[in-house]
């Protein structure tokens, strides 16, 4: 053990590190974990500086919550439940654990992150980690085939939190299913209308609601070649885009997953697709997607589900467009490698003859790069170079929104993008 000088510099030398961390406001978890290091070192210390010490903090990737955050939940909580039973669905309540046998093997690689408890009584139990398991128990142990039933818990994940990001390992869910068998999408069209009452109610702001039917992603990785083993991994790296650009999902599937470069980026023509019933009727005319059994199926689905929407009167909120903060008519863009020099040249032509124009400042930049920057600034039309198309004094002008694609003859070029651009 270290004798009481040594104890007393590193009691010295942690004070310091808690006195700065606290100066450079770092985050709640960092302060606590060097406070809880001082506190151990004091402890070892003993006499008076050691008597007494108790660690004042709440578990990691957990908080209090004060009056008036209370106040704050208890009204969020009281526009869902009112919403809820607006539309005719009971409540239901399960233990905050269950047997762990029900529980694992669940989550796929999300188990890891399950509370085991200890053994208690004879039964290995585990912190419920979703209110979705536990429901589906609750229906098979009571014989129920028909419920509409809404769940408000907490719900318990051994994960590393990011609180500041408002990550934890307790939090709550509001749990609204309808379990049973029905035609096809008036259970799903009445779940979308509840989240954006409940959305609109508590004014948030603008919002999006993203639906995903899994047959529609099985039938897009199967056109784009993803082998059969790689759909579910493929799947949980996809998911990642509404954290991850592009770029870096695509560099997880080819460097960690595995998949080829060209499969990652004809799935990337796919999923910088945005829309709601208009993007369901242009890929069921797709060639290759609507020829899939599962991607057809999922799409028409998906496009009945929108008419549904449509008599619930779940509509954008706001008009679809971008707010622009240009008035970029066409983006200059080539297909391959080594076409700098005819993208400058063309882009020049564009700018005498009084079209607004841009270029993309890389030697050779990725189309989908491109076509996604023009998505993201509002651009409507894109001049798309390539070798062919210079051999045969083209350029092909494709509409951003449609994707439609024609070739122009490169003296029609102006002319044609005046008129579609008025």
């Amino acid at each position: 053990m270290a004798d009481k000088a040594q104890l007393q510099e590193a009691i010295k030398t942690q004070g310091e590190v808690v006195r700065k961390l606290k100066s450079e406001k770092a985050s709640k978890e960092q302060i606590d974990e060097e406070v809880a290091k001082l506190l151990q070192l004091k402890a070892q210390l003993g006499g008076d500086e050691g008597k007494h010490v108790f660690v004042l903090k709440t578990a990691k990737g957990t908080r209090d919550y004060n009056p008036k955050q209370m106040a704050i939940r208890e009204k969020v909580f009281s526009i869902i439940i009112s919403c809820f039973k607006r539309h005719g669905a009971e409540t239901i309540d399960t233990p905050v654990f269950e047997l762990k046998e029900t529980l694992t093997g669940k989550y796929g690689e999300d188990s890891k992150l399950i509370y085991d408890l200890k053994d208690q009584g004879g039964e290995l139990l585990s912190l419920r980690y979703d209110l979705t398991v536990p429901f589906a128990r609750y229906l098979a142990l009571n014989k129920i085939t028909n419920i509409k039933r809404y769940h408000i818990a907490k719900v318990y994940r051994r994960d590393n939190p990011a609180m500041t990001r408002g990550r934890y390992r307790e939090f709550y869910q509001c749990d609204f299913d309808i379990a049973g068998q029905y035609d096809a999408m008036i259970p799903d069209a009445e779940c979308l209308k509840i989240v954006y009452e409940i959305l609109n109610e508590l004014d948030l702001g603008d919002f999006r609601i993203k639906v995903n039917d899994r047959r529609i992603l099985d039938g897009m990785f199967a056109v784009c070649g993803v082998p059969d083993e790689k759909f579910r991994t493929i799947c949980s790296t996809v998911d990642k885009l509404d954290k991850m650009a592009w770029e870096d999902v695509k560099k997880e599937m080819v460097n960690e997953k595995g998949l080829s470069e060209d499969v990652a980026d004809r799935i990337g023509e796919y999923v910088s697709m945005q829309g709601g019933q208009d993007l369901a009727e242009r890929l069921l005319q797709d060639p290759k997607l609507s020829q899939n059994k599962q991607a057809f199926a999922g799409l028409t689905d998906m496009k009945l589900l929108f008419s549904y929407l449509e008599l619930f009167q779940v509509t954008d909120k706001t008009s679809s467009e971008k707010v622009r903060t240009t008035e970029t008519q066409v983006l200059v863009a080539s297909a391959q490698k080594n076409l700098l020099e005819e993208r400058l040249k063309l882009t020049s032509e564009l700018w005498n003859a009084g079209i607004k124009a841009e270029v993309l400042y890389k030697k050779n930049p990725k189309l989908l790069s491109q076509l996604q920057h023009c998505e993201e600034t509002g651009i409507p039309l894109v001049a798309i170079l390539g070798e062919q198309e210079l051999k045969d004094g083209v350029v092909k002008l494709r509409n951003v929104a449609s994707r439609e694609e024609v070739d122009v003859p490169r003296a029609d070029l102006v002319d044609e993008i005046k008129k579609r651009t008025l």
